[in-house]
């Protein structure tokens, strides 16, 4: 039977869903342009597709827009390929505007923000960790090259896939976890730092169902078990593309302007933690000794802080300039790729907009210590339920006052509706909940 190519035009949520409406693909040149509908409500759908508090009922029509410099269009080429056909785009009222609660649009205007108070431009990649379903392999694998052996298929297939949609692989691996796996991908500019985050996860499902196999991104499986994390790697670039980020006379070796950014992520990190880690069981997996975050710290190549200073080797062929960046982890795929940059972005830039000190960066084990003494210091823990996460985002007004009239109400209602499809479920029960929707 004769079949004609679908086009998907996709949007990434509140949830942190990739969620869209195809077409003909011989008509994107058209739907750039008229773009295709699109339902305010829509923004309350929750991961678990259940609908929550809406302040726009059935009322209301907008338009999604494609990009199409984000086009993936992967043709079906050996065994284990995966096909795919879609466009990330901008949400629209239909006279033009930005709807106040599209991310991508979000992200655009915290890199304005960037751009006017810095002149710099945001470079970096996410890097993802990710699970297999089915039966669980042998211990004893972590890392290891058996491990890696059992994939190569799927990991060859995923790395081709990836070039196909324009993406620069970097490394594919074996983690800790049971049946767990990281890919890393080569940095980019400004809004394709976010759009490749997005591309990424999708490819890496569309792959995994052409090898007949499931997998999940959900911040954690198992309440015992090790979480999924997403590692987010900033640096810098100034107006003539040169590297922006390293000072070997700073403090840390931060540029003036890095090191302000890092201390304003650290200062509002508590209020934004909601939009990076949205999950209830994102907070199973942000505390101490999980390798992940648990409080507003800076460390020096230390996986608990939830800002990292990254190493670079002596030895590599790019220039340390290059080579230096920082990198944000309490963050999981729960989230919205353009929705966290964008909080990160925008309390990093309040850093420098307020001239805060670079902070000094953590050498010890912080859960040792009491609240007096963590206050002392200037740490803060990290909420530790997503309902203590959105109350701090609801009250701080600094932090909601960086988004759209309208939007933190929105956000809240949509996780508080989140977590009411949850109530009375055991705490296992909720994992595997997360575990089929990420």
């Amino acid at each position: 039977m004769h079949r004609e190519e679908l086009m998907v035009a996709c949007t990434n949520d509140l949830a942190g869903k990739t969620r869209g409406k195809a077409f003909p693909a011989s008509q994107l040149e058209k739907r750039q342009h008229r773009g295709v509908g699109w339902t305010p409500t829509n923004v309350q759908i929750t991961c678990f597709d259940s609908i929550s508090d809406s302040p726009f009922g059935s009322l209301g029509d907008l338009v999604l827009i494609p990009d199409p410099a984000t086009r993936v269009a992967i043709a079906t080429e050996g065994e284990g390929a995966p096909p795919e056909q879609f466009v990330l785009g901008n949400i629209r009222y239909t006279d033009g505007r930005p709807w106040e609660f599209c991310t991508r649009s979000l992200l655009e205007a915290a890199l304005d923000r960037l751009k006017r108070v810095t002149g710099l431009t945001l470079l970096g990649a996410f890097e993802h960790e990710f699970q297999f379903g089915g039966p669980v392999m042998a211990p004893g694998n972590s890392f290891s090259l058996a491990g890696f052996r059992v994939r190569r298929a799927f990991g060859e297939a995923l790395i081709a896939a990836m070039r196909a949609a324009g993406i620069n692989p970097d490394t594919f691996m074996k983690e800790h976890g049971a049946d767990q796996y990281e890919v890393t991908i080569g940095p980019k500019a400004g809004i394709r730092f976010a759009d490749e985050a997005v591309i990424l996860r999708e490819v890496v499902r569309s792959t995994a169902l052409a090898h007949n196999e499931t997998v999940t991104f959900t911040p954690i499986r198992d309440p015992a078990g090790v979480g999924n994390g997403v590692h987010i790697h900033m640096s810098f670039l100034d107006s003539d593309g040169k590297p922006a980020t390293w000072d070997p006379a700073g403090k840390h070796e931060l540029s003036p302007v890095a090191g302000q950014f890092v201390a304003g992520v650290l200062k509002y990190l508590d209020a934004i933690t909601a939009i990076t880690a949205p999950s209830v069981v994102s907070y199973l997996r942000l505390t101490p000794h999980r390798w992940s975050a648990a409080f507003n710290n800076l460390g020096f190549r230390d996986r608990e802080a939830s800002v990292r200073i990254c190493p670079v080797s002596d030895l590599s062929d790019i220039a340390k300039a290059s080579q230096f960046n920082f990198e944000f982890r309490a963050a999981d795929a729960s989230a919205s790729p353009y929705l966290q940059l964008a909080a990160i972005v925008h309390a990093g830039v309040q850093g420098i907009e307020e001239g805060l000190q670079v902070p000094e960066a953590t050498q010890e084990d912080l859960s040792l210590l009491d609240t007096a003494a963590l206050t002392e210091r200037g740490y803060k823990r990290l909420p530790t339920t997503l309902e203590e996460a959105l109350k701090r985002f609801g009250a701080n007004d600094t932090v909601t006052g960086w988004f759209p009239e309208g939007f933190a109400d929105v956000y809240v209602k949509h996780k508080l509706g989140e977590i009411d499809h949850l109530k009375g479920r055991e705490l296992k029960d909720v994992c595997a909940a997360y575990e089929e929707v990420y």
